[in-house]
This record gives structure tokens, sequence and C-alpha cells, in this order.
């Protein structure tokens, strides 16, 4: 919803750095709530209503004699045009899919062109509208250059209905505030994309400020020729100069008369209620948070107890160091036995290469048959990898001695 000011100051249209010495109370209607989709739908629709229509002719592509040939000549059936000497001979013709042919589904004017719009919604879609005008961020969101402006709404006095004279009108628009957004209007000048360029409307440019005065003393006359300025009667609105584009916040100048009839204009419209809020604070969290809300609301519930997922220790190695701690120091056992340098790790690899070549002769052997020599040479190797680990403490203990 739009928060505004209770009061409203009126400049004086010839000084408008000074104020009138009343203010107006601020109308109803801008302080309507903001329906940017109700404005974009009913804006697509009224704009179709000034559509012209537009249709092929129902001979086009079958100005032509053209027949098939018929089966037999190793050539599609589609009708061919008649003659020769051209290329034009043999082509075919009639079928969507041939160059010069008929268009598939050609349109009518018999299209729905326009769209019936629900009276209601277009008030409220004009209450949007207005309310977004009084409102500076939007009128800056939508590209206004609003800086120079003394406050918005804008309110200028009466006087300013009996201007004869376009340079009037605009020495008008230089004094509130307007010289910058004039110059934006005009820089934005350009030529228009595509084929409007040869259909009337060879240019483009932005819109500026829109004028709503209450009765037209020549204000209509002397403002016609400013660039991207529009005039509109307080009793006539109109939701294509008041959202161009179907996006609300334009740059709206209200005379003091037009100003002071808006509440009449929209409170005289035969069952119809301007639109209210949803919620008068749309502060949700704010709300939620009072002490009014938390004090009637149960208390926070615990989370449910999770419960961890079974892990098989004989799989997960850390499982396992939980169950029996002593896994981790066997673990780092073998991992130092199996060091190269090591006592231990050199023992180790003795018995390995020994298991290894007592399998490679017990290979050999098993074909001869004689079980009792792999036996034998096992008991070799085993033997001396013994002795091997008994050499280093014997040198250590000699060491000792001889000191």
């Amino acid at each position: 919803m739009a928060t505004a000011r209770p009061v409203v100051s009126v400049y004086k249209f010839d000084a408008p750095a000074e104020k009138e010495d009343a203010t107006i109370p601020m109308p109803a209607v801008l302080t309507s709530p903001l329906r940017p989709d109700l404005v974009r739908y009913i804006h697509t629709a009224v704009s179709k209503n000034k559509r012209q229509a537009y249709a092929v002719t129902p001979r086009a592509g079958y100005e032509t004699a053209a027949e098939s040939w018929g089966t037999g000549r190793a050539v599609a059936r589609i009708p061919r045009a008649p003659g020769g000497g051209t290329h034009r001979a043999g082509q075919a013709a009639f079928g969507n899919q041939a160059r010069g042919g008929g268009m598939f589904c050609p349109t009518k004017i018999w299209r729905r062109w326009h769209r019936r719009v629900n009276v209601t919604q277009k008030r409220h879609a004009v209450a949007t509208c207005l309310a977004a005008s009084a409102l500076p961020p939007l009128v800056m969101a939508r590209g206004h250059r609003i800086g120079a402006i003394s406050e918005l709404p804008l309110v200028v006095s009466s006087g300013a209905e009996s201007i004869q004279k376009t340079k009037q009108a605009v020495e008008l628009l230089k004094s509130v505030g307007c010289a910058e957004e004039l110059q934006r209007v005009i820089d934005s000048k350009k030529v228009r994309a595509g084929k409007g360029k040869m259909r009337n409307r060879r240019y483009t440019m932005r819109k500026g400020p829109v004028v709503i005065y209450d009765e037209d003393n020549g204000i209509v006359r002397a403002f016609r020729n400013v660039p991207g300025v529009d005039t509109m009667c307080v009793t006539r609105m109109n939701l294509l100069k008041l959202a161009p584009g179907g996006n609300f916040g334009r740059f709206v100048i209200w005379t003091e008369g037009a100003f002071k009839k808006l509440d009449e204009v929209f409170s005289t419209k035969k069952h119809y209620i301007l639109p209210r809020a949803q919620m008068e604070n749309a502060d949700v969290a704010r709300i939620i948070n009072s002490t009014e809300v938390q004090s009637i609301l149960k208390p926070k519930l615990e989370p449910p107890k999770r419960f961890a997922v079974k892990k098989n220790p004989l799989k997960n190695s850390a499982i396992m160091a939980k169950l029996n701690p002593g896994v981790l120091h066997k673990r780092a056992l073998r991992a130092k036995s199996h060091e190269k340098g090591t006592a231990e790790g050199d023992l180790v690899q003795a018995k390995k290469k020994a298991r290894l070549a007592a399998a490679k002769t017990h290979a050999k052997e098993s074909k001869k048959g004689d079980s009792t020599y792999y036996k034998t040479l096992m008991q070799a190797f085993m033997d001396k990898a013994a002795e091997s680990q008994k050499k280093p403490e014997e040198d250590a203990e000699g060491g000792d001695d001889e000191e």
C-alpha cells in the first residue's frame, strides 16, 4: 500500500518556487494498494482495442491456371504452373510449401481483435497507477529524472490551465524542476528499427511527464507540441498514458482543480469502491514476532531424536577402532613391520622371499612327486632368516663389551 503525507503543497504556476498559503488533503485514491499484475493485464487488454484488422486476400497464391501433371513423369503430383520459356513454367503452385503458393491458415479479418475488459478492474488499475505516481522510488525506477522536483505528488495552481503558448508551457515545466526530464526525452529520439520506418512511425522517443487538468482553457494546445509530454483530463484518465508499456510509476503533474476533484471522480462512480490493501501492515516478520502473536502461540517443538545408522565394523575401520581401540596400535605395528631398514621389516621381507622361493621350488618338485624336499627346503630358509635377525643383536652386545 502506498504511504503518503496527509496534505500536499500547491505551487504557484507563475512562481513555482513559492507555495500557496493553503494545502490540499491527500486524496484517498493516492493511497490505494499497488497491483502491478493487474495494471499489466488491463494494459495488455485495453491496448488491443484500437487495432485495425488485417488479412491477406483470399485469392493470394491461387491466381494461376496450374494443373497437376499426374503420374508417370517422375515429378510430384502437386499442381504446376502452365506455359513455357520462363522459370515460372512448371513450378509448383497452390501449395503452402511451394514458392508463390497460398499460405497455410491465412489471416482473416474476422479474427478476435478486441477484448472485453472488466470496468471495475480498469478503475482499480487506474487507481493503482495514480498511487504509484505519488511514490518517488517508483517514479525514478521508471526512468524519470525528478531530482529537482520539490515533492510528489506535484501540484501547481489552477492558473496553469489558462496557458496558451507552448513557450509558456516549457517555462512552467522548467521552473518546477523538469528541465532534466525534458532533456532526457529529447536525447532519447532514435530511428525505429524495422518496417515501422516506412509506416509513418519513423522515430521512437521516451515518455515524459503527463499533465492532468480539470478544465481545458488552452492547456492542451500549449502542451501538445512539447516532446514526450501528454495531457489528460481528470474525468477521463487513460490507463495507456498513466502506465506506458504496462509499467506504472509515470511522472504526473497535477493542477489544483484536478487534484481537488480526484476524490469526487472516484466516489461518484456507481457501485464502485476503491481497492483496499489486504494487510494494513505488510511487515509480516514484525507481526509474527510481536508480543500479541507470540503470547498465544504454542511452544516450539523439539526436533525428533535421530538415531545413527548402524555400520558394519568389519567393513568400516572407524567403527572397528571405536569398538576395539587396540586395532589402531596393531595396525601401526603392522605398518612399521613392513618398513624397509628395520629389523622387523627385514624379517618380514625375508619370510616373504622364502615363501616365494619355496613355492617356486614346490611347483617344480611337485611334478617329480617329492614332497619331503619342499619341507626341508622351507626349514632351511626359515633358519637363515632367523640367523639374519640375531646378527644385529649380537653386534650391539659386542659393542657394549668393548666399552
